[in-house]
């Protein structure tokens, strides 16, 4: 009967582990209409700072390890792009080569001039090169999709280090509009 008994508490154990381990992915299909259609929000979930310095100094703040403050608030921080515009709201961890006083030194633009390349890899994921020509820091954003909808996006500019966020992507929320009377 012990042996019956722990048997099943590991199966309730490997299926619940199994249900956490598959939040927030999505359905290989939705995630192909998405990229397809080029239209959707990259939503970041986490920063990567290429410099070392900021590594080590949030490190160095007791009782408080770097990978806890490098988590960013759910669907605060995001990339929209919908057909002809494209909103990025993306904090900035680095080093940054020009003084900018009294500036946020965050990505927080708008372009509505921008070219998309878009190819797929062997695996199946979905690789976006975004080149903005209305922005003067930007050069370029690499956004990888992976199939479970999970995405992976480079900003590189031409006065920081470079800076990378790990998130998921998800389908543009609805723009009301309101019918004037």
């Amino acid at each position: 009967m012990k042996k019956f008994l722990n048997i099943i508490s590991v199966s309730v154990l490997f299926i619940f582990f199994q249900s956490c381990s598959a939040q927030n992915t999505a359905d290989s299909q939705i995630v192909n209409s998405l990229a397809g259609s080029e239209e959707f929000t990259f939503h970041a979930e986490r920063a990567n700072p290429m410099n070392y310095d900021v590594i080590n100094v949030l490190n160095g703040i007791p009782n408080n390890p770097s990978t806890r403050i490098l988590q960013l608030d759910a669907g605060s921080y995001t990339i929209e792009l919908r057909k002809g515009k494209m909103e990025v709201v993306l904090p900035y961890f680095g080093r940054a080569f020009n003084a900018s006083y009294g500036k946020d030194n965050s990505y927080r633009f708008t372009s509505k001039d921008y070219s998309i390349t878009k190819s797929q890899s062997k695996k199946g994921n979905w690789v976006f090169k975004i080149k903005p020509n209305d922005v003067n820091n930007v050069s370029d954003i690499n956004i990888e999709v992976y199939k479970n909808g999970k995405a992976f996006t480079s900003i590189r500019s031409n006065d920081r280090q470079p800076i990378t966020y790990d998130g998921y992507i998800s389908k543009n929320e609805e723009v009301k509009v309101k019918e004037i009377e």
